[in-house]
């Protein structure tokens, strides 16, 4: 296996990356391939390696990809919030990048294996209370839409033997560790991580606001699954709504606060932003993924077991 991963300087990048080299002792080689050195620590394996380019450029990608790769993991992107106040950025590494990536897969290799990371942005408008696989994307942000034409392009690049693609829709990833980036649903893990460090948080969005989120450790299982899939089984459009559970903000400080106590809420401000709920509130809060279950992804039970999880990693 010689395996690409863009994006591979951010946290599931780096989390991929490890998860990957535990998995499959058939690995050759990892590139981490970001516009930034990555501070992981994965320096001392000679299997990965760190390669600082620019995925928006054809000449770079063409130095990156080549006969040998058999898979790509592409998670590279312009988060939510950035895109919709930089349209042209978000456009350029968004879309153009992913383009460039699939017309260099099916010039070299149309036998590699390529990872799609989209998102539940692709939802939007009078959502049904519960979606599927064959409900129909209408964003509501930029960022939405520009993962929207990629799941497309992804499934035509596919369809036509050129790369053998999928997308994979990620809930919301909750807890994340690190600090709060420009995506809206920041504050997902910013209203638990920052209190456990005993720092300020602020919730945009109303607390009963439902949410569709997965742990990280799911999400990374169910991307290597999806990069191990026959796709055989998949029948027509190939996107995969990767499985999640429904929370809100309210269950989830309370989860805080039986697990940590009354002072670490107290850190919690609710001082809301109209921009930012309005991307949220736009977004799916529930999906039936009888279909994913079958093909065997995986969920977590509860929102308890997340917290447990993350607490587990940063003590």
């Amino acid at each position: 296996m010689n395996i690409i991963i863009t994006g591979g300087a951010g946290f599931l990048g780096a989390k991929l990356s490890e998860s990957l080299l535990l998995q499959f002792s058939e690995i050759n080689s990892i590139k981490l391939v970001d516009r930034v050195q990555p501070s992981i620590n994965l320096a001392a394996n000679d299997k990965v390696q760190f390669i600082t380019a620019d995925i928006t450029k054809s000449e770079e990608i063409a130095q990156i990809i080549t006969e040998q790769t058999t898979h790509i993991f592409h998670l590279a992107a312009i988060v939510s919030s950035h895109a919709e106040e930089d349209f042209e950025l978000g456009m350029l590494v968004n879309l153009k990048a992913t383009e460039l990536l699939l017309e260099r897969c099916r010039h070299v290799n149309p036998k590699i294996r390529f990872i799609f990371s989209s998102s539940l942005a692709v939802f939007g408008g009078e959502l049904p209370e519960k979606i599927d696989y064959m409900t129909a994307m209408q964003p509501s942000s930029s960022y939405g839409t520009q993962k929207a034409i990629c799941e497309l392009l992804v499934n035509d690049y596919a369809r036509k033997g050129f790369v053998d693609a999928l997308s994979v829709r990620l809930p919301t990833i909750c807890i994340r560790p690190g600090s709060p980036n420009k995506a809206a649903s920041s504050f997902v893990s910013s209203i638990i991580r920052e209190p456990l460090k005993h720092e300020q948080s602020n919730c945009p969005v109303d607390i009963d606001l439902a949410l569709w989120i997965s742990s990280p450790n799911n999400v990374i299982k169910n991307i290597i699954h999806a990069s191990q899939l026959n796709t055989s089984s998949l029948k027509g459009f190939r996107t995969i709504n990767l499985p999640g559970l429904q929370t809100s903000p309210r269950e989830m400080i309370a989860c805080l606060i039986k697990k940590n106590g009354k002072p670490a809420s107290e850190l919690i401000s609710y001082e809301k932003d109209i921009n930012i709920e309005s991307i949220v509130a736009s977004w799916p809060k529930s999906m039936n993924n009888e279909r994913e279950l079958e093909l065997g992804f995986s969920k977590d039970n509860n929102f308890t077991v997340i917290l447990k999880e993350f607490l587990n990693t940063t003590n």
